[in-house]
């Protein structure tokens, strides 16, 4: 048994299923997973879910700085036992989707990777939160539901493709690194496990007039799975259909396409079309 996992059987500490508490106790695979993100000994480290802090150890000792944020208030105490000796961590007990993200990482080096072993309730929501947070973020390396990470990865025109993928591939490059079957978990999750690393680029994958157009645009035409853009368009924009018609030609985009058809560089020349202030 490993010596955190050993804590925590010690402990009589309950894993908690509604907050997806699957921990990884196997320092092989850990040492994988600390070298897969790419981490830097200058570079700093914003870690979601320390859980005992098995990966947290290995952050340490491979990073500058490492700040865990944590939910759980009961594994607290056990996390600064076991890491009482790294003069390169501190945690902030809180919830990540509540907390003031620009506050508590602003004594971070910039830009800072975040790592995080992502409970699968929260992971979309996640993800865009730090997408559009603003922080200097340079990567994200994120231990995700296998099926979330098909999504991330998606292609136009296959399974996935959606709001999520193209949200990840306009501002980031995303790469699957690794498979974790739900055996390497205790508990173990129902469902298998993916490491991705998606690294933010440096402009977005394609140049937009107005970002918050495009991805209203985007969500207008996953809004309606099985209609096509035009009717998309009509419903998110309130628009007459000579109207959203008149923006799709403007944009080379067949009316009767559907928006899991279309790549990025559509969406973009499609937002374009529409006149500000719609």
């Amino acid at each position: 048994m490993s010596k955190s996992k050993e804590r925590i059987h010690e402990s009589n500490l309950r894993y908690r299923q509604s907050l997806g508490q699957n921990f990884i106790y196997d320092d092989n695979l850990l040492a994988e997973l600390t070298k897969a993100a790419e981490l830097t000994e200058e570079e700093d480290v914003l870690e979601i879910g320390p859980g005992c802090g098995s990966l947290t150890k290995h952050l340490c000792g491979a990073a500058h700085q490492v700040l865990s944020v944590e939910l759980d208030e009961r594994l607290i105490p056990l996390l600064k036992a076991f890491l009482a000796g790294q003069g390169n961590w501190r945690v902030v007990q809180g919830d990540i989707m509540e907390l003031n993200l620009q506050e508590i990482t602003g004594e971070l080096r910039k830009p800072f990777a975040v790592v995080a072993n992502i409970p699968y309730y929260i992971t979309t929501p996640l993800i865009q939160r730090l997408l559009t947070s603003g922080l200097p973020v340079s990567r994200l390396a994120l231990m995700v539901q296998k099926e979330v990470a098909d999504k991330i990865l998606s292609s136009p025109g296959r399974e996935g493709w959606g709001p999520l993928a193209i949200r990840c591939q306009y501002q980031c490059e995303p790469r699957r690194v690794m498979e974790v079957p739900a055996a390497c978990f205790t508990p173990p999750p129902k469902v298998d496990s993916t490491f991705i690393l998606l690294s933010l680029r440096k402009e977005p994958a394609v140049k937009v007039n107005n970002e918050g157009m495009f991805f209203k645009t985007v969500n207008a035409a996953f809004a309606l799975r099985r209609k096509t853009i035009l009717n998309g368009l009509c419903a998110a924009f309130r628009a007459e259909r000579a109207e959203a018609a008149a923006w799709l030609e403007k944009a080379g985009i067949d009316a009767m396409a559907r928006g899991e058809q279309l790549p990025v560089e559509a969406f973009g020349r499609l937002a374009d079309a529409i006149p500000d202030g719609r």
